[in-house]
């Protein structure tokens, strides 16, 4: 049954409608394990122009290409490396994106005129089957305004999209809740681009050492995610390792708490709480939920609390980081 919170977009699970409308250089919202997407004809102009202008996305920033197996990787990219075929049948499907070096045809907008293409096999159930009835790839950034807290549910991208989008695509909430892990390759050797779903310490145990360059510049950035502000609620965001000194020196302030395991003594408008039993999944999988729940309070600031700096820990800490007011 078709829900229809407004008459212009429709949140259903009709793959026909959605093969129609992606068919037709329309946009998409899709699910995928890790947050929503806006998902759009990888191989048409029009279809890419369109994401872009939807998200007040710069131009400059490039676009993942969605794929529906490892075999298809060919068709989007060339001068594949031998661990980045490695790296595909150990993770994919799943929360890992790979930038190679990519095929002529792929137009220069999906890459922000770069010779290189983000690419990867999302691991959700209802999205693998679209792109299994599509005769092309879809590309796919988060769906959500630009810089804003990512989507984790089909109720976040319409309330930030509202009739601007005709189908969002419901797949329930994210399994993974955080963007997929980017991994692209300087001489033939893999580095981590965006921290993701995916932990170092989990793709290390699969090829050994890689080195992680998180930062690029704020005009050029290599791959999706790179950018010092991104992930950001509208409400003023701080990261602390003492979340009760920094409440107590704002003083008669609606404050809002994005905390780990425990719960603060102090009274302040409202505390969310990530994991009780302090699992960094569990956490990372609440974390955007989260984050747009206290954005909803009318709140003067949002505290969150550093996690440990290990595992899906590190992702969190850096996207909290890239969320929080710059002084």
């Amino acid at each position: 049954m078709l829900n229809l919170p407004h008459p212009f977009t429709m949140i259903t699970t009709d793959l026909k409608k959605a093969k129609k409308a992606l068919q037709q250089n329309n946009i998409v919202a899709i699910p995928t394990e890790t947050v929503y997407g806006l998902a759009g004809n990888a191989f048409s102009d029009v279809a890419i122009k369109k994401i872009f202008t939807l998200k007040k996305r710069p131009l400059y920033n490039p676009l993942i290409i969605h794929i529906k197996s490892a075999e298809f990787l060919p068709e989007v990219a060339i001068d594949i490396p031998k661990i980045a075929i490695q790296l595909a049948k150990e993770f994919w499907p799943g929360p890992l994106t790979l930038v190679l070096k990519k095929q002529p045809h792929i137009s220069d907008l999906v890459t922000a005129g770069k010779n290189t293409v983000a690419i990867r096999v999302p691991n959700h159930p209802l999205t693998l089957e679209l792109l299994n009835q599509l005769e092309f790839p879809v590309a796919a950034p988060s769906a959500n305004p630009f810089g804003s807290i990512s989507p984790t549910t089909a109720h976040h991208v319409h309330t930030y999209f509202k009739d601007d989008l005709a189908i969002i695509l419901d797949g329930g909430a994210c399994e993974k809740g955080i963007e997929s892990t980017i991994i692209g390759f300087e001489n033939k050797l893999p580095i981590v681009y965006r921290l993701g779903s995916l932990s170092i310490e989990h793709i290390e145990a699969k090829i050994g050492n890689v080195v992680a360059k998180t930062h690029s510049d704020d005009n050029s950035p290599v791959a999706p995610g790179m950018l010092s502000r991104h992930y950001a609620p509208a409400t003023a965001t701080f990261l602390t390792n003492n979340v009760e000194q920094l409440i107590q020196s704002h003083p008669n302030k609606k404050i809002g708490l994005l905390l780990f395991q425990n719960n603060v003594t102090q009274t302040v408008e409202h505390q969310e709480i990530l994991s009780k039993s302090g699992n960094l999944n569990e956490a990372a999988k609440n974390l955007y939920a989260a984050m747009h729940h206290l954005d909803q309070l009318q709140l003067d600031m949002i505290i969150a609390e550093r996690l440990p700096d290990i595992g899906l820990g590190k992702t969190m800490n850096d996207k909290l980081q890239r969320a929080t007011k710059k002084n």
